[in-house]
C-alpha cells in the first residue's frame, strides 16, 4: 500500500495540529506520480474557482487500499455522473502542489494518556413506537449490557414530538421513554435527550415514519404556510418554518411557546432523572433532523447529492419578514427571493446567483443572505432561551449539520441555501457559536468520521471538504470557548473511519489542548454488534477514554 502526503487544498483555517505527527512544514517537494495525478482527475474548467478559493485550501492523505464503509455508503445512495463537465484530465492546477512519499503502513496515535472523551450511542430510531411503548426491551436490555461491557458511557434518545403530544395540545404521553429511562438508570448509564420538534422519514438512514403531531398536519391542511416552502410553492411538513415562531396559529399558541410548553413537561415528568444525574445532557431540536439549519435539500423534492438545494423562504411569514427587512434598508423591490439561484439539483456554476463573482456577492445578494441566515441565529436565539428556562442547571446542547460540499468553491452554494453564511470571504459560523455562547449551549457538530480524498474520488464534481469544514466549525466554537460534541455523519465499522474520528476529538499538539467535550456513535444497530465490528468499537472506545490498546501501527520516529 503506497501513501503519499499531498496538498490540492490548503487552508489558513486548518493549523498543522490535524496532520498525522511525522509531518511538518520542511517536507521537501516531489513530483507527483502518474497514478495520482489520474485519480484527481481536475478540471480546468475550475481553475479559477481554486484560485479564487486559494485560503480554503487543505492538506489530505492519500490511501490507496479500500476506501471505507462510510463512502460506499454515500456512493450507494446519490447517483454517479461520469462525463461530468467538472471532472475533466487536467492536472495543471496541482501539479505545482506538494507530494511526500509515506511509510507502506497507515499510521495510528498513540491516544494514551489523553484526554477522557466520553463515548455515547445513539438508540435505534423507532425504539419507542407511535403508541409511546418501549419496543421490544429485553432485546434491548441485552444490546445495553453489551454495551455497558466496553465502558460505553450512555445513550442518546430522541423524544418525538410527533409521539408524545401527537393526539391534542398539550395533552402529552410519556410512558414508554419512562420505561426506557428505568432501565439505562438501572445499568448506570447516562441519557442525552433530544428534544426532537421534527419528523422521521424520508432522510438518510430513517427506517421509522414518525410525522408531526396530528393536531399540527390538520393545522398544516388549511393552512400549509406554517411548514417551510420553496420557491416554487412546495411545502415541507418536516418541521414548522420559523416564520411562526412569534405568530399565533397553533391553535392560541405560536411555535415556541409549544416548543417550551413541551421541553416544560417533560422536566416535570422526568424529575427524578435530572436529580439522579442520569440525564446528562439535552439536545434541542432547532430544525429538520433536529440540526439548526433550513431544509434545503429534502429528498421529498427530488434532490440528490451534490445539488445545491434551494433556499426555504417562500411561506407567507417569512416573505412578510423579507419585505419588511428589504422596507427596512429603503430597497423595498429586494423583498423578494433570488430568480436565478438554481433548482435543487444545480450545480453552483450552473447558476448566475452562486457561480464566480455571481449575484450572490451583489449588494442585494449579501442583504438577502444576511437576512436568511439572521433568521436562522434568531430562531436558535428564542428557542434556546426558553430552553435555559425549562432545564435550568442542566447542560444543553444544538446541533449543527456538516454541509461539505461545494465547500471548495467560492460561494458555497449548499451552505447557503442550508442558512449558513459562508462563502470564502466569510466567517458564517462565528455568529452561530457567538449566539450560542451566549446561551451557554454545547456545539454538536457532525461529520467527523468523513475524509476529503474519500470524497474526491467518490464524487470530484462535489468539490467537497469535510475535513476543512470540521475544522473551521470546531475552532468558531472553541474561539468562544463554549464546549464541542459531535457525531458521525454516516454508519461508520471501520478502523480508518475510527481514526479521523479520533484526530478530531483529540487535536494532536493544540496548544491550548482542546479536545471534544463528547462522542456520540450513530447508531446501535446489529451491524454494530457483530463481532468483527464491535471489537472494532470496543477498541475506539478505549482509545477515546485515553486507554492503551494493543496493535497500533505506530511511526517508527
Amino acid at each position: 500500500m503506497a501513501i503519499s502526503y499531498v496538498q490540492p487544498f490548503l487552508s489558513p483555517r486548518t493549523p498543522n495540529a490535524l496532520s498525522t505527527p511525522t509531518m511538518s512544514s520542511s517536507l521537501s517537494c516531489m513530483v507527483p506520480s502518474q497514478p495520482f495525478l489520474a485519480s484527481l482527475r481536475v478540471s480546468t474548467a475550475h481553475r479559477s474557482s481554486m484560485q479564487y478559493c486559494s485560503s480554503r485550501l487543505r492538506g489530505v492523505f492519500v490511501n490507496y487500499t479500500s476506501r471505507t464503509r462510510t463512502s460506499a455508503m454515500l456512493r450507494d445512495r446519490a447517483e454517479r455522473t461520469e462525463d461530468h463537465p467538472l471532472v475533466g484530465d487536467s492536472m495543471d492546477t496541482v501539479a505545482d502542489k506538494q507530494v511526500v512519499g509515506m511509510p507502506p503502513k497507515v499510521q495510528e496515535r498513540d491516544f494514551s494518556g489523553t484526554p477522557y472523551v466520553p463515548v455515547y450511542v445513539m438508540l435505534p430510531l423507532g425504539v419507542i413506537n407511535m403508541e409511546c411503548e418501549l419496543v421490544d426491551p429485553d432485546d434491548l436490555l441485552n444490546q445495553l449490557r453489551i454495551l455497558k461491557s466496553v465502558n460505553v458511557d450512555g445513550v442518546m434518545v430522541d423524544c418525538w414530538w410527533g409521539i408524545v403530544e401527537a393526539h391534542a395540545p398539550q395533552q402529552y404521553n410519556w410512558s414508554g421513554y419512562k420505561k426506557l429511562f428505568q432501565i439505562v438508570r438501572e445499568l448506570k448509564l447516562q441519557l442525552q435527550v433530544v428534544m426532537s420538534f421534527h419528523e422521521c422519514g424520508g432522510n438518510v438512514g430513517d427506517d421509522v415514519n414518525i410525522p408531526l403531531p396530528q393536531w399540527v398536519t390538520e393545522i398544516g391542511r388549511t393552512n400549509p404556510d406554517i411548514f417551510f416552502t420553496d420557491r416554487e410553492g412546495r411545502h415541507n411538513p418536516e418541521c414548522l418554518t420559523w416564520g411562526i415562531d412569534k405568530e399565533r396559529v397553533l391553535r392560541g399558541r405560536t411555535a415556541v411557546e409549544v416548543y417550551f410548553d413541551y421541553m416544560r413537561n417533560f422536566r416535570v415528568a422526568f424529575d427524578e432523572f435530572f436529580e439522579d444525574g442520569i440525564i446528562s445532557e439535552i439536545e434541542i431540536g432547532l430544525g429538520p433532523c433536529g440540526e439548526l439549519r433550513y431544509p434545503s435539500y429534502p429528498a421529498k423534492h427530488g434532490w440528490k447529492y451534490p445539488g445545491i438545494g434551494e433556499f426555504q423562504c417562500y411561506d407567507q411569514y417569512l416573505l412578510k419578514s423579507l419585505r419588511k427587512a428589504a422596507e427596512a434598508r429603503g430597497h423595498s423591490f429586494w423583498g423578494r427571493g433570488p430568480d436565478n439561484a438554481g433548482s435543487y439539483n444545480s450545480r453552483p456554476h450552473e447558476s448566475r446567483f452562486f457561480c464566480d463573482g455571481g449575484d450572490y456577492d451583489s449588494y442585494y445578494g449579501r442583504f438577502f443572505l444576511n437576512w436568511y441566515s439572521q433568521v436562522l441565529v434568531d430562531h436558535g436565539d428564542r428557542v434556546l432561551a426558553l430552553a435555559n428556562l425549562a432545564f435550568e442547571g442542566t447542560c444543553i446542547a444544538a446541533k449543527l449539520s456538516g454541509i461539505h460540499w461545494w465547500y471548495k468553491t467560492a460561494s458555497h452554494a449548499a451552505e447557503l441555501t442550508a442558512g449558513f453564511y459562508n462563502p470564502c470571504n466569510r466567517d458564517g459560523y462565528a455568529p452561530i457559536a457567538a449566539m450560542l455562547k451566549k446561551h451557554g449551549t454545547a456545539l454538536n457538530f457532525t461529520c467527523v468520521e468523513l475524509r476529503t480524498l474519500d470524497q474526491h474520488e467518490d464524487f470530484p464534481e462535489a468539490l467537497a471538504d469535510p475535513e476543512g469544514l470540521v475544522w473551521q466549525v470546531l475552532n468558531a466554537a472553541w474561539d468562544v470557548s463554549i464546549p464541542v460534541a459531535s457525531e458521525n455523519a454516516l454508519p461508520c465499522h471501520d478502523r480508518e473511519g475510527y481514526n479521523k474520528i479520533l484526530e478530531n476529538a483529540k487535536p494532536l499538539n493544540d496548544p491550548d489542548g482542546r479536545h471534544l467535550s463528547a462522542f456520540t456513535y450513530l447508531r446501535l444497530s446489529p451491524v454494530l454488534m457483530e463481532e468483527h465490528n464491535f471489537m472494532e468499537f470496543e477498541r475506539f472506545v478505549k482509545r477515546m477514554h485515553g486507554e492503551a490498546v494493543s496493535e497500533l501501527q505506530l511511526s517508527s520516529e
